[in-house]
């Protein structure tokens, strides 16, 4: 009981990672119908961006994080005006192919700099023991800073103009426009914001795994699974999604082997399209 405690706790702690970095995903899904296929590309950017801003400049990651988010908002609004604007109204088919070629422009770049070899942030915030459990504080750090994210989010959804603008574009673009809300403005942001969070959740990876450029592919898919459970448009449902997903993770590997971990995880995603497509939570509101 203590070893599945133990890994359950480890399985939550990632999960509400999983949980942010779907966020990102169902964000700007929720908002404009979209699903970036670049998703898995910019969080290996944020990656990259949190090592070499440690490696190279040696830089705090957790404060190299914030100019991870800086950064991956800027390249979320240049992205959404030069590869998604101008195909948002086009078939879905458009879009996808859109910001598909955005993903194999990233990773070609970085495989072209980097390589496909393994890096690290060689950080360490030490350990955590109480009783049974063993934790590192690299994972306590992003787990606290996952809910900080949601929460920030949430707050700004609801109680911000700009989040207000967002809700209201995401509900009706033809009636925001005829109220004056600027709704291209507001999707690029939406898209900034989305790109942002994916970006951050790289980074946030990075302090605790080894990674590669083609390492967000991994977390894209995960992402997807976790979208489709916790409910299309529904960046709360991402968070309590990614943390079933983690709890799994956490687990499976004390009863089986590690190999059926993502036969369970992509059964579940087929399971959940089939008798409940609109997820556990429910689609956005």
């Amino acid at each position: 009981m203590d070893t599945l405690a133990a890994s359950l706790l480890d399985g939550l702690l990632i999960g509400l990672l999983y949980g942010v970095a779907a966020m990102g995903l169902t964000l700007i899904f929720g908002v404009m119908d979209v699903i970036n296929l670049a998703h898995g590309a910019i969080m290996a950017l944020g990656m990259f961006g949190v090592y070499l801003l440690f490696s190279e400049m040696g830089m705090n990651p957790y404060v190299a994080l914030i100019a991870v988010l800086i950064l991956g908002l800027l390249f979320g609004v240049i992205m959404y005006f030069v590869a998604v604007d101008r195909v948002i109204d086009e078939s879905p088919l458009a879009s996808l192919l859109s910001t598909f070629s955005v993903n194999m422009i990233i990773i070609g770049i970085g495989t072209a700099i980097w390589t496909t070899s393994t890096y690290n942030v060689e950080y360490s915030l030490g350990t955590v023991e109480t009783g049974p459990f063993t934790v590192t504080g690299a994972r306590l750090m992003a787990a606290f800073l996952a809910v900080v994210i949601t929460a920030l989010l949430y707050l700004f959804l609801n109680k911000t103009r700009p989040g207000k603008y967002i809700r209201a574009v995401s509900d009706n673009r033809g009636a925001a426009d005829l109220m004056g809300i600027p709704s291209h403005r507001i999707l690029a942001l939406a898209f900034g914001i989305g790109t942002a969070i994916a970006a951050v959740a790289g980074g946030m990876i990075a302090t605790i795994f080894p990674i590669t450029i083609l390492g967000g592919s991994t977390y894209e898919l995960k992402s997807f699974v976790i979208v489709v459970l916790g409910g299309l448009g529904n960046p709360l449902g991402a968070l309590i999604g990614g943390l079933i997903l983690g709890a799994i993770e956490g687990i499976v590997p004390v009863f089986m082997k590690t190999t059926w971990v993502p036969v369970i995880e992509f059964g579940l995603f087929v399971g959940i399209l089939l008798f409940r497509p609109t997820g556990l939570m429910g689609t956005k509101k």
